[in-house]
């Protein structure tokens, strides 16, 4: 198989190379294990310098999705998932993105009264049920997250939504909800009972907790959600420019 760029785009080349080398990896004769093409090769077929290609292999080995070893070349990380916190989608945007097939191990839909520290977030009454969204997901073999989502009456969820699609797709094309905020809080925790039986894991492994608290374009609150991570299946990386 042949690889080019188009050298009169506008758009930079190692930004080409960076797409095209995300299309590469994503070929099952590299999910397999086999060592992508030499760099001094793939640089002189797409007509480029090696520092350029080198660019872009460099963003996508700072991603976790390859791994660069001398001697032995440049292959397809399998370890774990990446996210990016300035890439904020759905998870399953986020996995489709990234051509990670995905799987639904659970998905409970129920309605449920706030504590305090969720009425308090929605500003709403305790006694005002919301809906309550939990959802265990992973790679085919096995779970790797589990989702525990609320969300504010307001967004008008029925609880007969196909709640298998895109989650902010969903409340977009279903409810004219459009979420364009997010608020994430990152830390460790110990999993206790239930994260342990939804993860399959044993009591007290370490977990990846990411609490997200997303908005409407008037800042107004949408969902309120928990994340629990398989500490060995997730990476999750922040980029930063200055």
């Amino acid at each position: 198989m042949r690889y080019s760029l188009d050298h009169k785009s506008p758009v930079p080349l190692h930004i080409q190379a960076e797409e095209l080398m995300r299309k590469l990896i994503n070929e099952e004769e590299y999910q397999n294990g086999n060592v992508l093409p030499n760099e001094v090769e793939l640089a002189k077929m797409l007509a480029i310098s090696r520092t350029t290609l080198r660019q872009a292999i460099n963003k996508l080995v700072y991603e976790g999705l390859l791994i660069r070893k001398k001697r032995t070349g440049t292959k397809v990380a399998q370890a774990a998932v990446s996210s990016k916190s300035n890439n904020w989608l759905s998870f399953s945007q986020e996995m489709k993105l990234r051509g990670i097939p995905i799987k639904n191990f659970e998905l409970h839909i129920s309605w449920v009264y706030p504590d305090e520290a969720l009425a308090n977030f929605f500003e709403i009454k305790t006694d005002r049920q919301i809906l309550k969204m939990e959802k265990v997901r992973g790679k085919p073999t096995e779970p790797f997250v589990y989702f525990i989502s609320y969300f504010h009456p307001r967004v008008g969820l029925t609880g007969e939504e196909d709640f298998k699609m895109p989650l902010y797709e969903m409340l977009e094309s279903e409810h004219s909800v459009v979420a364009t905020l997010s608020k994430e809080e990152i830390s460790a925790k110990a999993a206790d009972n239930v994260i342990a039986d939804k993860l399959r894991i044993p009591v007290g492994s370490p977990v990846l907790f990411r609490k997200r608290f997303v908005f409407d374009h008037g800042e107004r609150p949408i969902e309120y959600n928990l994340g629990y991570y398989k500490s060995d299946s997730f990476i999750y990386t922040v980029e930063s420019i200055r």
